[in-house]
């Protein structure tokens, strides 16, 4: 696949690119400071991946995601401007954010079936499965349509709460990954 731009925001968590993607002013870039805020208080690796403009290259049944060389380290939030961020130069997108008008977003999603252990979706550090699923550059990921109404720190919550740190009941923080994104 030749690379393909799209207006989107994305964050690495522990190993797992997060692509948030919705129509201009639905929060992407607050959504993608919220769940950098979100994994850094729980203890996980978190780091900006591109905010605006992001780069997707699918390779070896991977979704590669950069961000544009020219706003590197960039975010922008509403209301205060253009903030610099701690960023990798690339991560695996492991799910789909889709910032979305709230009729068109699941009020209650799927659980997660318990029937696939082995499948790719689920691992140590999440669990993405019972979530939709949305074709981007070819590749087939796990996705999550999200209501664009709701607050950033709810839905960070809900993205974070399939990354399994101290959102399940009993369960305490646990430490993220490290600095490889490319696995």
């Amino acid at each position: 696949m030749p690379q393909l731009d799209v207006h989107a925001s994305a964050v690495a968590i522990r190993e797992a690119g997060v692509l948030i993607r919705g129509p201009s002013g639905s929060g992407k870039s607050r959504l993608a400071l919220a769940l950098i805020a979100g994994a850094r208080g729980a203890g996980a690796f978190s780091r900006l991946i591109g905010d605006d403009r992001i780069a997707l290259e699918a390779r070896h049944g991977r979704l590669i995601a950069r961000g544009h060389p020219k706003i590197r380290g960039q975010i922008e939030q509403r209301g205060a401007g253009i903030l610099r961020l701690p960023y990798i130069d690339a991560a695996v997108i492991r799910v789909v954010a889709d910032l979305a008008p709230a009729d068109e977003a699941a009020r209650y999603p799927e659980p997660a079936s318990e029937d696939a252990e082995a499948c790719p979706l689920n691992c140590e550090d999440w669990d993405f499965r019972g979530l939709g699923s949305v074709n981007v550059g070819g590749l087939w990921l796990p996705s999550l349509v999200l209501p664009a109404c709701v607050g950033a720190s709810d839905l960070a919550l809900v993205i974070l709460q399939r990354f399994r740190f101290g959102c399940e009941s009993g369960s305490g923080p646990r430490q993220g990954g490290g600095e490889t994104m490319m696995t």
